[in-house]
């Protein structure tokens, strides 16, 4: 498509021109002025984010020096350009609305007359007489728009989720299947009136095909890196961010840990963006090695800057996953490890333990949360359950109801509410499999059956047990964490009392483990399952002749001193002394300050003072902070959260301050401020669902999670990589 210049009175588009399309800049002042200057009024409502992403004005508005030829295929502005040269210079708005209507309607009478008319070949050039640039030929303008039907038709599959092959690879040249849905595409676009693509295969060897597979690669790897360029710079800007790693993920028969990157930009907005996929392969030096690798060269950024970093995995990899984020705190001590703030802390804990008993909880109750995701009917079911079992109890039936609604497995009470659910559970997906009035499939059946066979398995109930009240301790804590700015500072504060009391646990194992015991055998007995030692354990170890185990020895050895010192190890290291040093420094936010009378310290910062613009001044500015808000603030309701204080006018006026706010923003453990901020979180969620793993790929699926995307540039970038017009490998 396109670009046309949106100056009033212009009528010049990319297609007809030569001369370059600049992009209105985000930054607001600029902006601001630019609008004014082209003169649309209809312009001024819009944000710097909406005029940068679908509007350009042309080169024909700026003068010669305030444009930069970086190479004969990329031409840019000085960062303080701003538009001069218009039609009317002395006009800065229009006189009313009419005559920009007409002003309008003009533009487009003239964009097709010119489109209609011939084009004289030195003003098609340049949109005036003379020009003293370097000329675009027939071949080289042909070329580009080749290119740009190719991009576009990637991005499309990207965007739609449209796997680049077809049925089968096995077999690309088979009657039987698909071909490759990208040359398919390419074709189908052809026959739909593409005359540049027509051309240029009509002229073409015969044998071959739309687009080679080398020729494809090279543009999934300009197109993932025109995505990140300006994401980058503004991060680069932004100078500190945090590393988030997610699940595990598989693309193309590989195991690959997504990153998310947490910066403030230049508005002083908290930004989570999707960075891209690391390869996860090798030992845990060699992936944190690639790690850091693949941030410094990929995408020229510093692991000296990093501030935080969170990771969350399941399953067998989470132990590795947790080792990468450990050597990496090691190696950049202020990028510390902190608890995401996506996922609740307490199911954070039970995933990175390594035990059996506990990775069958949890692999359980993901397949819970999937199986009543799957039709409203299967949670009628389970309501139909619940209203069966707590038939004395309407109130209590009501709340369960109300949960089991929601995403509940995933919340900080998980283990309380299966507790609680266990016995509607289980009556559920028996009546499931049973499927008496064949109301389901076989696939809906069998996967009830597996479920219900876990439910019923007394080491599923232990776990259960065991879990609910280790994390009982650690519940509420982990909740303040995802809560206000405030109840995270007060939350830091209690980690002590927290740690305390699960030490207490550890200390008297003896007595929590046969209380815990009882709980799970009263439990077990109320849906008539036997108490027994789990089948593996004997396969694995055979006791000595006339030894016999009792169930409550094996599971206080393999089950619950484990589990509560692994609580106690994994809060200590999520919470070691440089991120407790950084979370009292959230009392810089104006409302704390208030809430502690103004008795604040001072020393929490020193661990940020190398990232200060002026830390010999920081003890006289902190001091002029805190006056600020102690006397002159009367009747006025205090910032509460760092984004509102980094809003205020005169903020400017704190530069460490300021600084000190911006490196806490970053940190992974406080929570985004909008479900904007975490929007790249739920469309790589949606991707991984919507995608089968055969047919996922890197750089598509950028497209699907990221928003902006320049075809101009995917080109010029293209041609500046790969100067070569034809690529010499056979076609795919």
């Amino acid at each position: 498509m396109p670009n046309f210049c949106a100056a009033l009175h212009c009528s010049r588009m990319s297609s007809h021109s030569v001369l370059a399309f600049f992009r209105f800049p985000r930054d607001p002042e600029r902006c601001k002025k630019w609008v004014e200057n082209c003169c649309r009024s209809d312009l001024r409502d819009k944000t710097p984010e909406h005029l940068n992403k679908y509007h350009r004005l042309c080169a024909r508005h700026f003068e010669p020096d305030l444009i930069l030829k970086t190479s004969p295929f990329r031409t840019v502005l000085k960062d303080t350009a701003i538009p001069t040269i218009f039609d009317h210079p002395t006009r800065k708005r229009a006189k009313n609305e009419q005559a920009e209507d007409e002003a309008t309607k003009a533009k487009v009478s003239k964009v097709e007359e010119k489109e209609e008319a011939p084009k004289d070949p030195a003003e098609s050039a340049n949109g005036q007489e003379t020009d003293h640039g370097p000329r675009v030929s027939d071949e080289e303008r042909e070329h580009k728009e080749y290119l740009r039907s190719l991009f576009d038709v990637v991005v499309m599959m990207g965007r739609q989720n449209i796997p680049l092959h077809g049925h089968s690879e096995k077999e690309p040249r088979s009657k039987s299947f698909t071909p490759s849905n990208f040359q398919a595409l390419l074709e189908y676009r052809i026959n739909a009136g593409d005359e540049v693509l027509r051309r240029k295969f009509e002229t073409a060897a015969v044998n071959l095909e739309y687009c080679s597979s080398t020729q494809l690669q090279q543009m999934l790897e300009v197109s993932e890196k025109c995505i990140l360029e300006d994401l980058l710079a503004e991060v680069k800007e932004a100078r500190f961010f945090s590393l988030v790693m997610d699940n595990l993920v598989e693309i193309a028969g590989e195991n690959h840990l997504p990153l998310f990157i947490r910066f403030v930009d230049q508005i002083n907005s908290l930004r989570e963006e999707f960075l891209g996929f690391l390869r996860f392969e090798g030992d845990v030096e060699g992936i944190a090695q690639s790690l850091a690798v693949e941030i410094s060269e990929k995408y020229s950024l510093s692991m000296e800057q990093c501030r935080g970093q969170a990771y969350f995995c399941t399953g067998i990899y989470a132990f590795k996953v947790k080792a990468v984020a450990i050597r990496l705190s090691e190696q950049y001590p202020l990028a510390v490890l902190t608890p995401s703030s996506a996922h609740s802390l307490n199911i954070c804990l039970a995933n990175s333990m390594n035990f059996t008993s506990v990775q069958l909880v949890m692999s359980t109750l993901k397949k819970i949360d999937a199986f009543f995701s799957k039709s409203p009917l299967l949670q009628n079911q389970l309501e139909n359950a619940i209203s069966i079992y707590y038939q004395g109890n309407e109130e209590k039936a009501a709340a369960l109801k109300e949960v089991s609604r929601t995403n509940w497995t995933e919340q900080h009470d998980a283990f309380e509410l299966a507790v609680d659910l266990l016995e509607s559970l289980l009556l559920c997906m028996d009546s499931v499999h049973d499927n008496e009035e064949f109301k389901w499939s076989d696939d809906v059946a069998h996967n009830a059956f597996v479920i219900s066979e876990a439910l019923s398995d007394f080491e599923f109930v232990m776990a259960l047990v065991v879990l609910k009240n280790t994390l009982s301790f650690s519940r509420a804590f982990g909740k303040n964490l995802q809560g206000q700015t405030s109840e995270v500072f007060f939350a830091a504060s209690s980690l002590t009392a927290v740690l305390h009391s699960v030490n207490e646990v550890l200390e008297n194992i003896e007595v929590y483990h046969e209380f815990w015991f009882e709980e799970a055998i009263n439990l077990a007995a109320a849906l008539e399952i036997p108490i027994k030692i789990p089948r593996l354990f004997f396969r694995k170890q055979r006791p000595d002749a006339g030894e016999e185990i009792q169930p409550e020895a094996y599971y206080k050895i393999h089950l619950t001193f484990p589990v509560v010192s692994h609580v106690i190890k994994e809060l200590s290291d999520l919470f070691s002394e440089n991120h407790l040093k950084a979370l009292q420094s959230l009392s810089l936010v104006p409302a704390i300050m208030g809430q502690l009378k103004f008795n604040t310290e001072e020393t929490s910062a020193e661990i940020y003072k190398e990232d200060l613009p002026n830390p010999d001044t920081l003890p006289t500015e902190l001091n002029c902070w805190k006056i600020k808000w102690k006397h002159g603030t009367k009747n006025v309701t205090l910032p509460s959260t760092i984004y509102e204080t980094l809003q205020l006018s005169d903020v400017k006026f704190f530069p460490n301050v300021c600084a000190l706010l911006k490196v806490l923003s970053c940190l992974p453990v406080l929570s985004l401020a909008d479900d904007r901020c975490s929007a790249a979180r739920r469309r790589l969620m949606a991707y991984l669902q919507d995608m089968p793993a055969k047919h996922r790929n890197k750089s598509l699926a950028m497209f699907n999670i990221s928003c902006g995307y320049d075809l101009d540039l995917m080109v010029e970038t293209y041609l500046k990589t790969y100067p070569d017009k034809e690529p010499t490998e056979t076609p795919a």
